[in-house]
């Protein structure tokens, strides 16, 4: 199957999913149900994930032949291989809050003749803002939008923005007391390059995409954590092919199998971004 093809299809299981979850936000729920992490290995979540991750797994494995999740088989991967990778919903706090801002996301990684693996299609879902970001590598990014006359394709494409001055970035914040205090004390060095605006609304996924979009000219994150890698991995390739600029605050690509210092921008900032990031 043409990777297009396979990434709508995946878009098609997304949506589905996604449809399941926004329902049980809807509902009356206890906020007891969210787990809160003990350890920095350990990640919020809710009884809603372990569901909506078998749901979308089962889907997939119709879809296409696979060699495995990326999840289980990082360390036991095979050349010319690909694996599915799906992730926790995206902004579980925004979930679990009755907040819009969260997704779910789907990814595929093929593997090279060096054993290391990449995101090759991106899917990222926001089900309760009727918006789904599409991408395949070699053929660009569309948004889809819900609309009262039915769903609208559009090309994603980053802004035109030439400098920091006057832009609008996004930025991300770790629940860890330590890792937040970096982001903040770089939110406040930041601001010496007069943006328009610095928000915070996650999840990494969604501004990861509103960067692609031309919603952000920028988006950074320090210390994105390895739960997070599916969230990035879906988001990323919506930024590639939307001819925007990914890679880690130092410049060097995203490891696929650790966390990593994000930095997400329309391709123009990057170097006057670039000198605030702490």
């Amino acid at each position: 199957m043409e990777c297009r093809e396979l990434a709508l299809r995946a878009a098609d299981v997304a949506m589905e999913a996604g449809k399941h979850a926004l329902q049980e936000q809807m509902n009356p729920h206890d906020l007891k149900m969210m787990s809160r992490p003990t350890s920095k290995r350990e990640q919020f979540t809710s009884d809603v994930d372990d569901l909506l991750i078998r749901f979308v797994r089962n889907r997939l494995i119709h879809v296409d032949p696979y060699d495995g999740f990326w999840e289980e088989e990082s360390g036991n991967l095979k050349p010319g291989g690909r694996y599915w990778c799906v992730g926790h919903i995206d902004g579980v706090i925004n979930y679990m809050r009755n907040m819009s801002e969260w997704t779910v996301t789907i990814s595929l990684f093929e593997v090279d003749e060096n054993g290391e693996g990449k995101p090759i299609l991106g899917v990222v879902h926001a089900p309760a803002l009727g918006v789904t970001y599409v991408a395949a590598r070699g053929n660009g990014a569309i948004r889809i939008r819900k609309t009262p006359i039915g769903d609208k394709r559009e090309k994603a494409v980053p802004s035109i923005t030439p400098t920091l001055d006057g832009a609008v970035v996004s930025f991300g914040m770790s629940y860890f007391a330590k890792e937040a205090e970096r982001a903040l004390r770089t939110v406040t060095a930041l601001s010496a390059g007069k943006p328009a605006d610095i928000k915070r609304v996650g999840p990494a996924s969604l501004d990861l995409c509103k960067v692609a979009d031309g919603t952000y000219d920028a988006y950074f994150e320090p210390m994105l954590h390895s739960w997070d890698i599916p969230a990035v991995a879906a988001g990323a390739v919506v930024v590639w092919e939307a001819q925007g600029q990914l890679s880690q605050w130092n410049g060097e690509d995203i490891h696929w199998n650790r966390g990593n210092d994000v930095l997400a921008t329309n391709g123009l900032i990057t170097k006057d971004i670039q000198q605030y990031l702490v």
